[in-house]
């Protein structure tokens, strides 16, 4: 048996056991595929594992440490209990693509060089953008476009400072990137990594996107793209003063704009671009006490966000609406869903006894400590804001509020048995603490349940419900759209494309006349000689073209001088020209 067994791999490939069986076998795989994933997960060994040469460089494809040790196991464990509340739904394609989705995260979690790192990411955006198309409506297929033209484009900036990286280096390993801080390299392997945080102003695609999805598409959506990028910059981006800014900003951007949706699901997503907030802002503190903070928030977020986007799909699913505006009354027919959405809701606004309590805090704690008081006041507000819409308006719209007349049933077994799962341990996280703790990256003590800080954190949460109640009549959802900085590039990508649109006619004219006229003739000519020479020299044709892309493969890894930069340099270019052009293409 192999000494390690890449978990990723598992579900990628086992993903397409699922097409090819039926009845409660299919079941069966759709449930053992993550399951087994899991187990290699929590029982792998730390090392270095699925080591590879390609053209003169390592590639690492089994890291396992500490920090990637429990990113794969909530991860994987995330993939489990996703696959629970779809068991009911009859789409292979989604299961497929929300499996083959997790795996990416999990290559990417064991990456220890940035090639491998780079397929596994393309590889996440492609199967996610996958999860939005597969809800098969217009608004779906548009949000779907323009969350992948997205991370496209993020992905080719990650090519180009990888490129750049790699020539001012020589290495592709994957580790803190602060010795080479300041470089164009660094800054552009950075906005990569921001724009799969959802990091303003590069975070309208998820508020965009996560809503269009299916009812199950989006529960595995919350729970790999921005926490993988939260991963990468833990590894790649420890104590970067700007991630404290820019963290402690989108923790209140998200709350903001929560306060303004009436879509219930976009209201979710914005409180994903607030929560991250916190874990951004804890990586660019830097102590061990902040990056154990951003990486237990980490864990406790996918499972509790996970359950808060469960609960809100089942109303939805059942009821056919999505607005708030529309909803109210449904807790006499779902008091179940209610329950268990109250668990998530809890958890998320850092109640003792729950999960967000001992990882939110964590941060907090952290910016206090470094006497940065303005991000702990920044964060403090932002936690009271995430109480005051997800655990107050969205439940009280949600559930209660005006009755709508609606009387929908409970949702399928299944998917209350995978709340069920995720409710368990938003509890079990917050009165066992010490068992997510232990697991942790590195060494700082932290005890959560000392009397200033459950106090304080009772205090500031009863002070949030009585000016709820106290403003309700001021609080009520009203039927808008609210523009976010997407409206950028859905405008500007419509204005270039007029502007261009002549010139790019103009030359399409210009080169198929040459084509026609000059060209055409001498290139079916040299076709009809090549499919007469003999195939050992069409061989040797290919052959010498091999040698020639592994020629400049080993020139653009030389840095003794300076025309391998200059190589990397019009290949960053060129990627970066690729970046102008998808923008075109919407």
């Amino acid at each position: 048996m192999p000494e390690w067994i890449h978990p990723g791999l598992v579900l990628i490939f086992g993903a397409w056991l699922i097409p090819l069986l039926r009845g409660p076998l299919r079941k069966v795989a759709m449930l053992a595929v993550p399951a087994a994933a899991f187990v290699l997960c929590l029982t792998g060994a730390e090392g270095t594992y699925g080591q590879a040469s390609f053209l003169g460089e390592e590639l690492v494809f089994g890291r396992v440490d500490g920090l990637s040790s429990i990113f794969s196991i909530v991860f994987s464990l995330m993939a489990l209990i996703g696959m629970v509340f779809a068991l009911h739904v009859d789409d292979d394609a989604q299961h497929v693509s929300a499996l083959v989705y997790a795996g990416g995260a999990l290559g990417v979690t064991f990456a220890g060089d940035f090639l491998s790192l780079y397929v596994f990411w393309e590889l996440m955006a492609i199967s996610s953008a996958a999860l939005v198309f597969l809800k098969r409506e217009k608004e779906a297929l548009a949000a779907g476009a323009r969350y992948l033209l997205v991370h496209v484009v993020g992905g080719l900036v990650l090519l180009a400072g990888i490129l750049l990286y790699w020539a001012d280096s020589g290495s592709l390993a994957f580790a803190d990137l602060g010795a080479a801080e300041g470089s164009w390299a660094w800054g552009l392997i950075l906005v990569a990594f921001l724009i799969n945080a959802a990091v303003p102003p590069f975070g309208a695609w998820l508020p965009d996107a996560y809503p269009q999805a299916s009812v199950t598409g989006s529960v595995f959506m919350t729970a790999f793209t921005t926490k993988s990028a939260v991963y990468v910059l833990i590894r790649g981006f420890p104590g970067t003063e700007l991630l404290v800014w820019l963290g402690a900003a989108m923790a209140l951007y998200g709350v903001v704009y929560a306060v303004l949706e009436n879509d219930a699901r976009r209201l979710l997503a914005y409180h994903i671009i607030s929560q991250v907030g916190y874990m951004v802002c804890g990586v660019g503190i830097g102590t061990q006490l902040a990056l154990n903070g951003a990486t237990a928030h980490a864990f406790a977020h996918i499972l509790y966000k996970a359950l808060l986007f469960m609960g809100t799909g089942a109303v939805v699913q059942m009821t056919g609406k999505r607005l708030l505006t529309e909803m109210g009354g449904v807790y006499r027919t779902m008091p179940k869903t209610l329950g268990l959405y109250m668990i998530g809701a809890c958890a998320i606004s850092a109640f003792p006894l729950f999960s967000g309590f001992v990882s939110k805090s964590m941060v907090v704690s952290a910016a206090g400590e470094d006497h940065r008081m303005a991000i702990f006041l920044m964060l403090t507000l932002a936690s009271a804001g995430t109480f005051l819409h997800t655990g107050l308006k969205l439940p009280y719209y949600m559930f209660f509020g005006k009755d709508s007349g609606l009387r929908p049933a409970e949702p399928p077994r299944n998917m209350l048995a995978a709340m069920g799962i995720a409710a368990f341990l938003c509890v079990a996280i917050g009165v066992l603490p010490g068992v997510l703790y232990e697991r942790l990256p590195f060494d700082a003590p932290y005890h959560p349940y000392t009397l200033a800080h459950v106090t304080a954190s009772a205090g500031m949460l009863g002070f949030t419900a009585l000016g709820f109640f106290l403003l309700l009549s001021h609080l009520d959802p009203e039927p808008k759209i609210s523009l976010d900085t997407d409206w950028f590039y859905r405008k500007g990508a419509a204005l270039l494309m007029r502007v261009v649109r002549g010139p790019l006619v103009w030359i399409e004219g210009i080169v198929g006349g040459i084509y026609e006229h000059l060209l055409q003739k001498p290139i079916l000519g040299v076709a009809r000689v090549m499919r007469r020479l003999d195939g050992n020299i069409v061989d040797g044709l290919l052959v010498g073209i091999a040698r020639t892309v592994l020629a400049l493969g080993r020139g653009l890894r030389t840095t003794s001088s300076g025309h391998a930069q200059d190589q990397a340099l019009l290949m960053a270019a060129g990627v970066l020209v690729l970046v102008v052009l998808a923008l075109g293409a919407l």
